[in-house]
């Protein structure tokens, strides 16, 4: 079956929730971080999903292959700045735990889309046929 659609990646819609979820806890921030790690942190965040949908757009598997490595790269950035904000108990275990775990889960989405991009471009280069995106 043939994704027509960045919005029925799983993995960006996943990005999407814990968009969300960094929103809402960046709401409980100090008001003194407002300009600092709460900005930080959901320009991470947003940074995710953005990359995903931008790179499916191309419709080039070398491009999207690139777009999903700015977003692996976005994805370090916020898990990196959610262990900050626990550690300035920010935010508490759980919550902490919760976006760090959904975080993982969208890191092996990205790396698994990243290595079946790979498997296209050389499919392409070795072949000169082009292959369709697939789920």
């Amino acid at each position: 079956m043939s994704i027509k659609s960045y919005r029925e990646l799983i993995v960006w819609q996943k990005a999407i929730d814990m968009t969300m979820l960094v929103y809402a806890i960046a709401k409980t921030f100090p008001t003194e971080e407002k300009y600092s790690i709460t900005s930080q942190m959901t320009r991470a965040a947003v940074s995710i999903p953005s990359n995903i949908a931008e790179g499916f757009g191309r419709y080039n598997p070398v491009e999207f292959a690139r777009f999903l490595r700015i977003s692996l790269g976005s994805l370090f950035e916020l898990q990196t700045q959610l262990e900050i904000v626990h550690r300035l108990n920010y935010i508490d275990d759980n919550k902490c735990c919760e976006i760090i775990n959904l975080g993982n889960e969208i890191e092996k989405m990205i790396n698994s889309l990243i290595a079946k991009s790979v498997e296209i471009i050389e499919y392409e280069k070795n072949t000169g046929k082009k292959k369709s995106r697939t789920k």
